[in-house]
């Protein structure tokens, strides 16, 4: 038995966003100061269940996520529905396409972007993926050690240009990146592809939604950041995300202080940006030296 009555079927793949939402289940107890035993109890459901229903092992329908909710006394009703539209999700995105061929966060970090409100991100050493060109991410992928399988590299530079489309159309999140002058200037490939990327980048700016700031090499006060970092808006602020990447994968965060940190960071750093006017100069300039 399947429904509401039994116990789902443990899940094949967990992916990033049912862990997540599993979490915000857990977290909604939590504030309750109940116990798992304590939750199960007012639930009317068995411990193993709920705990399952904690792991992402098992899923959850909506109509659970609001009466787990409501055992628990939360009454902020935008997260309630938030949660519940997750749980609502059953439909595989087209990144799953790519679930044999590519790490698993590449994928989860796919959905999030499908799933986000807005997107920030900041880049030191490399243009952002979504606003990259077919040559450079081809020359990027290219230059690992060791160099990756024909199929595979092929497999990478095709979801890295699909991940692309969630800029297009009217229901694309604002999005907003901050640059540093380094990455703007690095050539991955050659001066050619260099300067197409920086036109690229200039042609994007002028979509609605999108906004490119640079860190000039210039600006004073500037430490730098660790990972690439990228900032994406939930339909509510409990439920933003951040991501870091790094060569050794990508990690999720969605802790309150966590959250609360990064958006100071991203705040920061845009305070040391050239202004939208100003940073397109600077590309433009750029695009003249390529």
């Amino acid at each position: 038995m399947t429904g509401e009555q039994g116990q789902m079927p443990a899940r094949k793949v967990i992916t990033a966003r049912q862990v997540r939402l599993a979490a915000e289940l857990r977290k909604l107890r939590e504030r309750a100061d109940l116990s798992v035993q304590e939750g199960a109890r007012a639930l009317g459901i068995a411990q193993a269940k709920l705990s399952n229903t904690e792991s992402a092992r098992v899923g959850v329908s909506p109509d659970r996520v609001r009466h787990f909710a409501s055992q628990y006394a939360c009454d902020d009703a935008a997260l309630v529905e938030a949660l519940a539209a997750m749980a609502a999700e059953r439909a595989n995105g087209w990144w799953e396409e790519y679930r044999e061929l590519l790490p698993p966060g590449f994928l989860d970090l796919a959905e999030l972007e499908r799933n986000a409100r807005y997107l920030h991100t900041i880049e030191i050493a490399h243009v952002p993926g979504l606003l990259q060109t077919e040559e450079q991410v081809r020359a990027i992928f290219a230059y690992s050690v060791p160099e990756f399988p024909t199929k595979e590299l092929e497999a990478r530079v095709d979801y890295r240009l699909r991940r692309q489309s969630v800029l297009d159309g009217a229901e694309a999140p604002p999005y907003e990146a901050v640059i540093h002058e380094a990455a703007l200037r690095i050539r991955v490939a050659n001066r050619a592809v260099a300067r197409r990327q920086l036109l690229h980048i200039l042609e994007m700016t002028q979509r609605p939604g999108i906004t490119v700031r640079v860190i000039p090499f210039d600006v004073d006060g500037f430490a730098g950041v660790g990972y690439p970092m990228l900032h994406a808006g939930g339909p509510v602020p409990q439920l933003d995300t951040v991501l870091l990447d790094s060569v050794h994968g990508v990690a999720f965060l969605d802790g309150e202080s966590q959250l609360s940190r990064y958006r100071a960071l991203f705040s920061k750093v845009k305070g040391a940006a050239l202004d939208e006017v100003v940073s397109r100069e600077l590309i433009h300039r750029l695009t003249k030296e390529a």
